[in-house]
């Protein structure tokens, strides 16, 4: 490649492969003998690019070689710095060091809150406020703008005409830049970004004065930030250096380059760098700003010599060209012919949802392995499909690593301390606390198993509504499972979990955020030990806590433990971690910023819907986007551009399919404008380049013969089995849904509460029992009601939320129940029994109960009240047989089954402590209802049968499925309600629908017929 005189600047297109095309022309340009190549020296954008680029050496080697020097100019966007070649020791003196980046955050957020005052958002919505205003003043000070640009007349000009809440977050913004400029300046030091650009401007003015003794390259940089393109001008003019770009398109019409707009060459002093005329959203858009600022005309560019091993047919650059024109001159793709229409090679691929995208795009990725040598990368911002599309690959034993890396709250090792905040800050909350307990670096090795035993049996106990928070309820319920269980053992298993969890609940409402964080890692240490720190997301931990402990010290920042969990999630969000070595060495899968350079035989582009790629344009939290173009920063609408160049570099594979999904887990998505490009772009052609095998084949992979009906189960279980003793509440079941008695009497099973679930009406009706009970036997005294169902509920160790809701309601009913039995009692009725178990035998079974009251009318008779915290059953299904507990109870204390409790009951009463519908009643809660058919009721049973009635639908129950052979049905009396604690267990929606459906049809043939 001979030299010529100007900047040597090269552009490899897109159909050639950058990275292996780059070193296919450095190797025979400067590896004239054998240390030749180790001479130059090679700028690349990325530590990624650089690892990219090493492959491509050593696919083309040949054989073994030494490697070009390699060093990093930083990508903001991936948060890397400065390799050492730009950062000398010898310019230590003249350039300050760089502010550290959490501190400027913490010390953001303490200048925001101090400005903002009362209007302060608390610590999370600050911290973030700090982060995205940190992100602005980065990238005013990419483009070269100071403080004093944002102060000048026509800015404020700009500012003067906005909308009053625009000129506020401008005022401070300013204001808090002002403040932090005078900090950096009392301390020596200057931010990250200005720091690159003085030492961009040093190397600049050192290889001017006195260029390089060696070649130096800059490859694969396309930022355009000032002070980068004056240091790129410099190695374009130094003797044998070189600026090589990447998808530059040379053949891109001049009319059509014109078009993209000034890109940072103003026409007139009145026109704003960046006006509404650019292109913004060109692929190409960005180039031509850095050639701009370089200095270089675009016919000043040669194209690179050399392809890659990875090339594609040079007219797929041909046709990416004019994909991407501008809206104007896209309107010529109707007279374009076919052959600069078709993308050769590109497939286009729509599926129906995520899942079905994911394993379609895995079946891809495993037909193409199956070819030696091929290698294949994913494309894709969509960080959830990636994780999809690993997970499928499993099916075949591929192991494909995410290089985009998991964001550090996913890992095992963030989600350790995530939850030790969580803990701390909801004050050991069952779900938190279990949690934590069970997390997979807790107790991992020996002795785990023990360990999850333990924490399995206080699963089970805290069950139900959440407790009151602290400690205390869990004491309660130690003490129980040590009832029941080894106590010695759980006792102290829990005195172990107690060590560790009473420091992080023992907070004040603010504390030093680096004391917060040390409270946490000695938790997270006391639990998983070592565990913690190993792997790669334990190393990337511990420098975050590290760095984040530092910088809070430093800043002295402070924050309650509500707001520690939100405020660690939002940092450590921020922090990727990327997988070692190992994965399958022919699949990548790559974030956007990581695939810039890379390359492969066959390139899935997924993800592609609007909101993804591109990512929906985000607005400047602080500085409103008039003012960003007025100062010449580039817009939101930007990032679209690169995305666009981002998707015309994968283009430019041998093999391309573009993927999208109609749907995602929110609802329909609309399909990114690129795809819809190509689409309109090919016309009749599109249906040449669908990809449909792969979307078939994923339907199908999974698609398994059709079941056989599931029947209506109907189980028969032996006479063995069948002969239990009933239940008073369990009558009512065996008789409605015969499934369930089966499901619950004969093999056993319960249904869980779940953790923090709301109060149910069996937990509402054992404290309304409990209460009633204790104040039965203490005799009713005058307004102790009230305070035994406070203490009752202070002893379940309710959570405050939990009683402040329901305490109206029962305090008003509660009032009522004491109102109505002191009226009872005033004309001769009186309390037998309460909470009492009684039993009979009854055709040779044994039928047990517990009778909520028993009351003795004044002529001896009895009176048998059942309590219902909501409504009480129907008088028709009392009559139907389907609601039997309060004649059963009857039953036993006429045959004597309540000790102490003789004569004849007459009353059967529900009470119940929902809202009354009497306008009489004075506390508008509570009320009394007898399922008895007398006066004006339609339904119930006649007092003088009620019992009689009662022991027929017993004895019918017994006779049938106790002593007899009846199956257990499911769901005997369909539209009978009640419980559908084993719905899931008998399949129900297997056969129900199927069974009503069929049902219909018939009832319609005998209709036709």
């Amino acid at each position: 490649m001979a030299e010529r005189a100007g900047p040597q600047v090269y552009s490899i297109a897109a159909h050639r492969g950058f990275a292996d095309a780059l070193v296919a022309g450095l190797i025979p340009r400067y590896a004239r003998d054998d240390v030749g190549l180790a001479r130059l020296t090679l700028l690349l954008p990325s530590r990624r690019a650089e690892r990219i680029v090493t492959e491509a050496f050593i696919r083309l080697s040949g054989g073994g070689m030494l490697l070009p020097r390699m060093a990093v100019v930083g990508d903001l966007d991936l948060d890397e710095t400065l390799g050492p070649l730009l950062d000398p020791l010898g310019a230590g003196s003249a350039i300050p060091p760089a502010a550290d980046p959490t501190r400027r955050w913490l010390r953001l957020a303490q200048l925001l809150k101090a400005e903002l005052g009362e209007d302060a958002p608390k610590a999370p919505g600050l911290l973030r406020l700090a982060q995205e205003t940190g992100r602005t003043m980065d990238r005013l000070a990419v483009e070269g703008i100071e403080l004093g640009d944002l102060l000048q007349d026509r800015v404020a000009g700009i500012v003067g005409d906005l909308a009053d809440h625009w000129r506020q977050a401008t005022r401070l913004f300013a204001t808090v830049q002002a403040h932090w400029l005078a900090d950096l300046a009392e301390r020596g030091e200057v931010d990250p970004p200005e720091r690159r650009n003085l030492l961009f401007q040093y190397a600049a003015r050192r290889w001017r004065e006195a260029p390089p003794a060696h070649p130096v390259v800059a490859a694969g940089v396309t930022s355009a930030s000032p002070a980068l393109a004056a240091l790129l001008r410099t190695i374009a003019e130094t003797p044998r250096g070189a600026v090589i770009l990447p998808d530059l398109d040379l053949s891109l019409d001049r009319d059509v380059w014109a078009a993209l707009g000034t890109a940072g060459a103003p026409e007139g002093p009145d026109d704003p760098p960046f006006g509404e005329r650019d292109a913004v959203t060109h692929p190409q858009y960005h180039l031509k700003l850095l050639l701009n600022r370089m200095g270089v005309n675009r016919d000043e560019v040669q194209p690179w010599h050399r392809a890659g091993l990875a090339a594609a047919p040079p007219e797929r650059s041909r046709a990416i060209s004019n994909l991407f024109l501008p809206p104007a001159a896209s309107a010529g793709w109707v007279d374009l012919p076919a052959a600069q229409r078709r993308l050769s090679g590109v497939r286009l691929m729509q599926s129906a949802h995520p899942g079905e995208e994911a394993q379609a795009i895995a079946i891809l990725i495993r037909q193409a392995l199956e070819q030696p040598e091929r290698r294949v990368a994913l494309i894709t911002p969509d960080r959830g499909l990636a994780g999809r599309v690993i997970a499928q690959l499993k099916r075949w034993g591929i192991a494909a690593d995410d290089t985009a890396g998991r964001p550090l709250p996913q890992t095992s090792a963030g989600r350790a301390l995530l939850l030790l905040a969580e803990v701390a800050a909801e004050a050991a909350a069952p779900v938190p606390l279990l949690a934590l307990l069970q997390h997979p670096l807790v107790r991992a090795g020996e002795g785990r198993r023990d360990w999850l035993e333990r924490v399995r049996a206080l699963d089970l106990e805290l069950r139900g509504p959440r407790p009151a928070p602290g400690l205390p309820p869990l004491h309660a319920a130690i003490d129980k499972l040590a009832k029941r269980a080894d106590g010695e053992d759980i006792r102290s298993w829990w005195c172990e979990v107690e060590t560790v969890l009473t420091p992080l609940l023992d907070w004040a409402e603010e504390v030093p955020l680096a004391d917060a964080l040390d409270l946490l890692l000695a938790g997270g240490e006391a639990l998983c030990g070592d565990a913690l720190w190993s792997g790669a997301d334990g190393r990337a931990l511990a420098a975050f806590i590290e760095d984040l402990r530092e910088g809070a010290r430093a800043i002295g920042t402070v924050i309650g433990p509500r707001d520690l969990p939100a405020v660690l999630r939002d940092a450590m969000d921020r922090v990727a971690v990327r997988p070692p070595w190992g994965g399958h060495p022919r699949v990548a899968i790559y974030g956007l910023l990581e695939a810039r350079m890379s390359r492969a035989d066959l390139v899935i582009c997924a993800g592609l819907t609007e909101g993804s790629w591109p990512a929906s344009p985000s607005p400047e939290a602080l500085l409103p986007p008039a003012v960003l173009r007025a100062l010449g920063v580039p817009g939101a609408e930007f990032r679209i551009g690169l995305s666009a160049h981002d998707l015309a570099g994968a283009l430019g594979a041998p093999e391309v399919v573009l993927s999208h999904a109609l749907r995602d887990e929110g609802g329909p998505v609309i399909p990114s404008r690129f795809v819809m490009r190509v689409e309109a772009m090919l016309g009749e052609l599109a249906d040449q380049h669908r990809e449909v095998a792969a979307i078939d084949l994923a339907r199908r992979i999974d698609r398994a013969n059709p079941a056989p009906a599931y029947p209506q189960p109907k189980p028969m279980p032996s006479a063995e089995q069948r002969d239990v003793p009933l239940a008073v509440t369990a009558i009512d079941r065996l008789r409605g849904d015969p499934y369930q008695f089966y499901a619950q009497a004969i093999l056993g099973l319960r249904s869980l509460d779940a953790l923090d679930a709301e109060p149910t009406a069996a937990w509402k009706g054992t404290v309304v029992h409990r209460v009633l009970e204790r104040w039965h036997k203490s005799e009713g005294g005058a307004g102790e009601l009230l305070a035994l169902a406070s203490e009752e509920l202070a002893a379940m160790q309710a959570h405050p939320l939990v009683r402040h809701l329901w305490w109206p309601r029962l305090s008003k009913a509660l009032e009522w129940i004491d109102a109505e039995v002191r009226a009872a009692a005033a004309q001769g009725r009186t309390v037998a029994v309460s909470e009492k178990t009684g039993e009979m035998t009854f055709m040779d079974v044994k039928v047990h109960g517990r009778a909520d009251r028993i009351d003795r009318l004044p002529d001896g008779a009895l009176a048998v009240v059942d309590y219902k915290t909501g409504a009480p059953p129907t008088p028709r299904m009392v009559e139907e047989g389907f609601a039997l507990q309060l004649g059963v109870i009857g039953l036993i204390a006429r045959d004597g089954g309540f000790a102490g409790v003789t004569g004849e009951p007459e009353r059967f009463e529900y009470w119940s402590l929902g809202k009354s519908k009497a306008k009489t009643s004075e506390t508008g809660f509570g009320y009394a209802t007898e399922p008895i058919l007398e006066d004006k009721k339609k339904s119930g049973i006649p007092r003088e049968q009620f019992l009689e009635k009662i022991e027929g639908f017993l004895a019918d129950a017994i006779r049938r499925w106790i002593k007899g052979d009846e199956p257990f049905t499911a769901r005997l009396n369909p539209d009978l309600g009640g419980y559908n604690d084993y719905d899931q267990l008998m399949r129900l929606d297997e056969w129900q629908a199927r069974g009503e459906a069929s049902q219909m049809e018939g009832g319609q043939m005998e209709g036709g017929q």
